[in-house]
């Protein structure tokens, strides 16, 4: 929803009886929108359609479950937005106090990723992992970026540890591929590639060994904050 269909439905859900449009235009001007009776007849219409809103004959609209629902999601997406721009600056940036803070975030989800996921991944993921991998050694040893494929072969982990929250976290701090292209340009410059790392993990979890798994991602992760301190000390970025 947008903001206008937000405060519509705020508005409608704390009067708690029956609502009219004209009351509900004077809501929006209240907080800077101006709006047609026109426009408003097709928004309620809108939000009616997709169940957040019933028809009370000539009395107005009340709002439904499924409508309070509906601004719960809507704020929880909004708060979760304003998050992710907050991550992307950090990703974005060249300060490297605040990058070295993303890559601690990731371990931190990642160790207990890589833990659900030797419980839980399924041969089909495994299949999945491996093939990544063998992409991402090819296109390495053809000089080609691995950025994306080193997202998908993370993200695989993230997915086969079945716990939604972790995925979403991962989802976050791995946006646009950023930060993987950086790395790739860090490990590159130090002659410090990371398939080696990904072969480890991916065994470990073939044998769904829980403790190996968190340790190899560990290491791997821990081997990325080095790089990047290594890095900032000779290039003097």
């Amino acid at each position: 929803m947008d903001e206008r269909e937000l405060i519509i439905l705020e508005s409608i859900r704390d009067e708690g009886s029956p609502v009219g449009s004209w009351y509900l235009v004077e809501q929006l001007e209240k907080k800077g929108y101006k709006i047609s009776s026109a426009s408003m007849s097709r928004i309620l219409y809108k939000l009616e359609s997709c169940g957040y809103v019933e028809s009370q004959a000539n009395r107005g609209r009340i709002i439904t479950s499924k409508g309070i629902k509906a601004i719960e999601e809507t704020k929880m997406i909004n708060s979760i937005d304003q998050h992710r721009k907050d991550l992307e600056n950090l990703i974005n940036s060249n300060v490297l106090d605040e990058f070295i803070m993303v890559l601690q975030a990731r371990k931190a989800i990642e160790r207990e990723t890589a833990r659900l996921a030797a419980q839980n991944i399924t041969e089909q993921e495994l299949e999945k992992l491996g093939s990544v991998l063998r992409e991402q050694e090819e296109k390495a040893s053809r000089g080609e970026s691995i950025a994306e494929v080193d997202i998908t072969f993370h993200r695989t982990i993230a997915e086969a540890s079945r716990n939604s929250a972790l995925i979403a976290l991962y989802g976050l701090l791995a946006m646009m591929g950023q930060q993987s292209e950086l790395f790739e340009c860090v490990r590159s410059k130090l002659k410090n590639p990371y398939q080696k790392a990904h072969r480890n993990i991916l065994n470990a979890l073939e044998k769904h060994d829980q403790e190996e798994a968190e340790q190899c991602i560990v290491f791997h992760l821990d081997s990325l904050i080095e790089d990047v301190r290594k890095y900032w000390d000779i290039y003097n970025v």
